[in-house]
């Protein structure tokens, strides 16, 4: 079976080298890039046409829900998987109907974190219970 290849988009480094840190102990999952903003991240999908994206929102130049749009836009087979502090249910909501197949937390537990990827990128959907809650309570 081909690793999940995986793109991180945040503008935090830190986070990304991270993430990317942690993902590489997992042999069914291939980081094959990072993007600092939602542009870079529009620009890497089309050169290295990763199976899933793990996109921030708050980012500068082009924010995680204008890229979810465009990417799910040009690459509808691509999935894309929310990962933020961000709670609002309003920006949630926004990233999942612009084709966002999941929503993360980034306090979720790496296993949990994992988990959510191979769930997505095998067609599934995940939404973090807090999401959902938030959601049901809140709706945008």
């Amino acid at each position: 079976m081909k690793p999940i290849k995986v793109l991180l988009a945040d503008d935090h480094a830190i986070v990304r080298m991270g993430l990317a840190s942690l993902l590489g102990t997992q042999s069914d999952i291939d980081v094959v890039g990072e993007a600092e903003d939602g542009e870079d991240a529009v620009r890497k999908t089309l050169k290295l046409r990763p199976d899933v994206v793990i996109m921030d929102l708050m980012m500068p130049k082009m924010d995680g829900f204008d890229a979810t749009a465009e990417i799910h836009r040009q690459f509808p087979d691509t999935k894309i998987m929310i990962l933020t502090s961000y709670g609002a249910s309003d920006g949630i909501a926004h990233a999942l109907s612009a084709g966002a197949t999941g929503a993360l937390m980034k306090s979720t537990e790496f296993s949990e974190f994992v988990a959510a990827i191979r769930t997505i990128a095998a067609g599934g959907r995940v939404i973090a219970p807090e999401i959902a809650r938030q959601l049901a309570e809140d709706p945008p």
